[in-house]
């Protein structure tokens, strides 16, 4: 049985990523006929060409543009934005690899409209949230269970990665650590498989080629290691401002009122005027990276690109264009990183391996602290460079980058993204169980009651013989009228003094703290831990409080415990 599931999905891995490859393919085709269309050109070398375009062209394509995709944004997408890797990794931590086929076509399209008319944003996010989308639809056609499809997930999303960059290692490991989770080999070898069969079929049509031209470097003194760590340091205050720059200005412009179809027009114009000035700051920038990474940038020039290419890609993200924030954070990185460089040569030349290869360390160091993956961004790369030395020192200021980003801002760009609208993955696939476990599950019927109008020597009497030392004041209709504790019969649980004329009614806590049977496990505890109690009341509905059974934490827990299990031998193919 093993066996033939691990044939299966070694097949099916193959398959998804021949998908994941093919859909990178169409998708950077589709920006090129879109900036075609818009631009009048379909070349990666888009700021020396535009810069040669009239204004109003620029200021046309960028605000047309933004305004087709507001349009389709308003009438096409369900909750009004694009989807981006963000859902993705809620897809695969909180809804079991959950996704809508329809919403990742329509987003690719409307990612490759955004970035073909100029918007300051990546293509690697889109295509991998467009590889994971197919790879689920592959999982749902199939009926697969939910460990399959949550590693077909990520066999889509290695498959994207790696045919973007042509880079298979960082597909892989990107695909484990930012979206699964772990590195089961169950789930490794698959997107190994995936990953380089992405790799293969993007090599296929666009050669073996690097995403980026990188010279050779070498680091010439080990004296220069405080200062790759300095330059993590910085990095990390530059993914700060980064993350810091999107949010300010999406809350600034949820707080106007601009219809949210119209702000990606707004947005387009916005973005317009900066490249009249600025034509670097246009689309995915790689003709602009790939100049700082080869020396062709002044000082100046390189510290005007940081804060024009941040409002930029600010202005992109917020006003609602598709797209990612991997090639903008390399772009931030490797303007960071050059001029850095040029600086810390001229200081100390006899110690400076050149501003080049501190273009790509803080290239490294910025993606990866914006991505909250440095795992993948140092093994990215050194596939890039294929240079030891070079990785080493992007190992240092990458880890320190995202070590200082982490503790600072607490969240990478898509952890944050889906902090916004109050989803939290920081408890992974086992937090997911909670909210997917159901009180129906594991309240109990029997329980202990007692009459409104019961006396107190009564009471006493079933707190004593009940169990958990709480009973329910529950009429004849079974509705609840209160709970009683020893604790709620104060002086009367001893003194019988003041008996006559009391009932349970009168001692009762009325309004206690309910669950019904469709709340979650995650509910109940986090109701248990602001009442402060252990025992609690499940009813038919919350208006109509009809008593059906109770619930214990530790019921709740064990069945958390129990999912837990069986989710990790389900991941490592042991059930």
């Amino acid at each position: 049985m093993v066996k033939n599931e691990q044939i299966i999905l070694t097949i099916l891995a193959a398959l998804v990523g021949l998908l994941g490859g093919g859909a990178a393919i169409v998708f950077r085709e589709g920006i090129a006929l879109v900036q075609s269309l818009a631009f009048g050109f379909d070349s990666e070398y888009v700021f020396s060409l535009a810069s040669k375009l009239p204004w109003w062209h620029i200021l046309l394509a960028t605000t047309g543009g933004g305004l087709i995709v507001g349009l389709l944004i308003r009438f096409a997408m369900p909750g009004q934005r694009v989807h981006a890797v963000a859902d993705v990794i809620e897809a695969s931590t909180l809804r079991d690899g959950e996704m809508s086929l329809r919403n990742g076509l329509v987003s690719a399209l409307i990612s490759a409209i955004s970035l073909g008319a100029g918007a300051s944003t990546g293509r690697e996010g889109p295509v991998v949230h467009l590889g994971a989308t197919l790879s689920v639809f592959v999982a749902d056609k199939l009926r697969l269970g939910r460990p399959l499809a949550r590693t077909l997930l990520g066999c889509g999303v290695a498959a994207a990665v790696a045919a973007s960059f042509n880079a298979p290692i960082a597909g892989v490991f990107f695909a484990l650590e930012v979206v699964i989770g772990h590195y089961a080999l169950k789930a490794f070898a698959p997107i190994v498989i995936a990953s380089v069969t992405g790799t293969i079929v993007s090599r296929i049509y666009f050669g073996d080629f690097p995403a980026f031209l990188i010279r050779e470097y070498e680091v010439v003194s080990f004296l220069e290691f405080p200062a790759f760590a300095m330059l993590g340091l910085i990095s990390a205050m530059m993914a700060i401002i980064f993350m810091q720059s999107v949010a300010f200005t999406q809350n600034t412009i949820k707080k106007t009122n601009i219809p949210v179809w119209l702000r990606p027009a707004c947005g387009g114009f916005l973005v317009g005027v900066l490249a009249l000035a600025f034509p670097h700051v246009l689309g995915v920038g790689y003709e602009a990276t790939n100049a700082a990474m080869q020396e062709r940038m002044e000082l100046w020039l390189l510290v005007s690109l940081l804060v024009a290419k941040t409002a930029a890609t600010a202005v992109s993200l917020a006003f609602g264009f598709g797209g990612g924030v991997f090639s903008p954070s390399l772009y931030l990185g490797a303007m960071l990183g050059g001029a850095f460089g040029l600086i810390a040569t001229q200081l100390f030349p006899e110690l400076s391996s050149g501003n080049g290869a501190y273009t790509i360390v803080g290239m490294g160091a910025v993606a990866g602290a914006v991505l909250g993956a440095p795992i993948s961004t140092i093994l990215m790369i050194f596939e890039l460079t294929n240079n030891y030395a070079i990785t080493i020192a992007v190992m240092i200021a990458t880890v320190i980058a995202s070590v200082v980003t982490r503790h600072v801002f607490k969240h990478s760009y898509f952890t944050w993204q889906l902090a916004t609208r109050g989803l939290d993955v920081k408890g992974g696939r086992e937090q997911s169980l909670l909210r997917a476990i159901t009180i129906a599950t594991v309240m109990k019927s029997e329980y202990e009651t007692v009459d409104p109008d019961a006396s107190l020597d009564t009471v006493r009497h079933r707190l004593q013989e009940s169990h958990y030392g709480e009973i329910f004041v529950v009429d004849h209709f079974g509705m609840l009228h209160g709970t009683i504790t020893l604790a709620d019969l104060g002086d009367a649980a001893f003194d019988t003094t003041d008996d006559a004329g009391r009932s349970a009614e009168d001692v009762a806590r009325h309004n206690p703290p309910v669950l019904t049977p469709d709340d979650t496990l995650d509910q109940a505890l986090k109701l248990m831990d602001s009442v402060h109690e252990e025992h609690i009341a499940v009813v038919a509905d919350r208006y109509v409080t009809r008593v059906v059974g109770f619930v214990h934490q530790l019921d709740v827990m064990s069945a958390y415990n129990n999912a837990v299990l069986q989710a990790r031998a389900e991941e490592q193919g042991e059930v």
